[in-house]
């Protein structure tokens, strides 16, 4: 394949890196939120009640015999997703809305579905719809605020919290939020009143004085910025933390002496703090002292006044400092060994040593951590999966099947370790020994979780694909797709093998553009786009895209280069291809025909086996 990753190539990228991500984690917390509010309703009402309560929230209008219906099957529809079956849930409700389409209940049910399948422009039309034909209900309100904010529609957020907070004053919560939206509007004047009205309604508190800490700075008002730490260091005099944090904020802004004179105020008030260990350690590596601060924290690593988690916080805070100050994370190691000295028995020290030794590239090391903690807690997944990430790193496939087939024995409802024993055989060149992991991953994955289901059926198609089954792979893309249908990344597989066998074309285009829709600046599907105008003829538009895709490209990909070349020879720039295709052959790309393509300065297709 040219840019593009199987499934299996996609996932060990997967591994590496820990990014969540942001889009999926707003599906699945506004879900919760919604999810969450329906189960605390069905507990304040018994599943009979259900059917008078959907009652209530219909137009006035409704015939009595229609309304009947309707309670009938919304109660259905309610029984069915308690039990699970979200798919004949779904269908119930869609009945419900044919029956009324100014249910409310129904249009909020029906959008809890459509952010489960990750179509949130479907969702946010539907609960408006609820809040238009129910305008006093607070739970459609508060869902339909939290969805603009997450879909950074910042302004209908505020707008929607500001309305949400005069009608029900006696909710502070609602504070907090309508400050948030505010500041991500960039309306940080607003967000400073909202929380100022919020401090008025609770009392002081240091997640109110941070925020508005970090607002004032934002409007470059540094003094009013420290009055707010101040103001909790004043509050409570006893507590070391604040004058530490004032400290802290001082030495950010090099104000070496001030931020002394706060340390040694809160010395006096609690010499063995840990929160001041660090904190001078950092004093002491700011001032050009690094004895002085690796001494200080050592200190603390000895104190046996101090139980081993203060010193594992201590040790992470300083790790963390010296991140920030790009310093080597390696003077960590001696404290981390001495700290193992004193307390060998503790598991989740041994994952955070080797945790803090995987990020500095010393796998060997980090993989005898976490395989000590595996061997002194053996169901604790957590250090399962460090070991697993860690041998696929070090390219230890072998091992990483034994670690996938003991995960499998002592977490039998997990399954992720199917997905990473399907890549394991991938790597090890036993693909039917993956395509069978993957299938008996999907006998254990719910049909509700149609997400993970699609992405185990498009593994199975890549690996049909690779081992030349294009008809086999043609038709697993086919399921992967029932299950989830903006699954991008099988989209975009798809629609480029398709283009390399000449098959139905049209439908590749219409697939490649839905990633691009989704996804406009990603090169590779930029390049599957043009590749497919390229088999269809098109050079011109291949051509445009073929270029976009080169100035989003941050891999000097020889593949786009190669494919830059090939388009520049069909639209008459054979000189300017055929430096194209010498550049592809300097990035690293090695076949046979594009050695040809140079030396005859002519465009030739490749055989089946290098399209891949």
């Amino acid at each position: 394949m040219v840019t593009e990753k199987p499934f299996v190539e996609t996932a060990i990228d997967g591994i590496r890196n820990h990014n969540n991500n942001e889009k999926a984690l707003f599906m699945r917390y506004t879900l919760l939120v919604i999810c969450s509010v329906l189960c605390l309703a069905a507990e304040a009402c018994p599943v009979g009640a259900l059917a008078g309560q959907q009652r209530q929230m219909q137009s006035k209008t409704t015939r009595p015999s229609v309304q009947r219906k309707l309670d009938y099957f919304f109660l259905e529809g309610i029984n069915l997703k308690n039990a699970g079956k979200f798919d004949a849930a779904y269908e119930v409700f869609r009945h419900c809305l044919e029956i009324d389409s100014t249910s409310s209940a129904t249009l909020f049910e029906l959008s809890s579905f459509y952010l489960q399948t990750e179509e949130p422009e479907k969702a946010v039309s539907y609960l408006k719809k609820a809040v238009a034909f129910h305008p006093e209900n607070f739970t459609y309100k508060l869902a339909l605020a939290s969805i603009f904010l997450n879909l950074d529609m910042f302004g209908e957020a505020a707008e929607a919290y500001e309305e949400l907070v005069k009608t029900y004053p006696s909710k502070v919560e609602l504070n907090y939020y309508l400050a948030e939206a505010l500041t991500r509007k960039g309306d940080i004047d607003e967000a400073i009143r909202a929380f100022d009205m919020l401090e008025e309604m609770t009392g002081m508190s240091e997640p109110l004085s941070m925020q508005k800490y970090k607002l004032y700075m934002a409007l470059e008002e540094p003094e009013k910025a420290f009055d707010e730490l101040k103001k909790l260091a004043a509050k409570y005099p006893g507590d070391a933390r604040y004058l530490i944090l004032i400290g802290d904020l001082y030495l950010e802004r090099k104000e070496i002496d001030r931020a002394w004179e706060c340390y040694q105020k809160a010395c006096a008030i609690d010499p063995e703090s840990p929160y001041y260990t660090v904190s001078m350690a950092n004093y002491y590596a700011t001032v050009g002292r690094p004895d002085s601060a690796e001494a200080q924290i050592q200190a603390a690593l000895v104190n046996e006044k101090l139980d081993v988690e203060i010193k594992v916080g201590i040790l992470s805070r300083y790790i963390q400092q010296l991140q920030q100050s790009s310093e080597a994370t390696t003077t960590a190691n001696v404290l981390f060994r001495k700290l193992l000295e004193q307390h060998p028995e503790e598991v989740e020290l041994k994952l955070f040593y080797g945790t803090l030794l995987l990020h500095q590239q010393n796998l060997e090391e980090a993989q005898f951590q976490f395989q000590l903690a595996t061997e002194m807690e053996p169901d604790n997944e957590r250090a399962w999966r460090q070991l697993l990430n860690v041998t696929f790193l070090r390219k230890e496939e072998e091992e990483a099947v034994r670690i996938c087939m003991k995960c499998q024995e002592l977490f039998p409802e997990a399954t992720d370790y199917y997905f990473y024993l399907g890549i394991a055989y991938y790597q090890l060149h036993r693909y039917q020994e993956a395509i069978d992991a993957y299938y008996e991953g999907l006998k254990i994955i719910p049909e509700s979780n149609r997400s993970l289901r699609s992405d185990f059926y498009g593994q199975i198609g890549d690996i049909h694909y690779q081992i030349k089954q294009s008809d086999e792979a043609f038709a697993t893309y086919e399921e992967a797709l029932k299950y989830n249908e903006r699954n991008i990344l099988v989209l975009n597989n798809y629609s480029y093998y398709l283009s390399l066998e000449k098959r139905d074309l049209d439908k590749a285009e219409r697939m490649s553009a839905r990633c691009i829709k989704a996804e406009p600046n990603n090169a590779t599907y930029l390049d599957t786009y043009a590749w497919v105008f390229f088999v269809k003829g098109n050079y011109m538009l291949a051509k445009i895209y073929i270029e976009n895709a080169l100035r989003n490209d941050t891999t000097n990909s020889p593949e786009l280069l190669d494919h830059y070349g090939d388009i520049l020879y069909m639209t008459g720039e054979r000189e300017k291809g055929l430096e194209q295709w010498i550049k592809a052959k300097e990035a690293g790309k090695n076949t046979q025909t594009l050695d040809r393509k140079i030396a005859e300065k002519t465009y030739l297709e490749a055989p089946k086996d290098e399209q891949k």
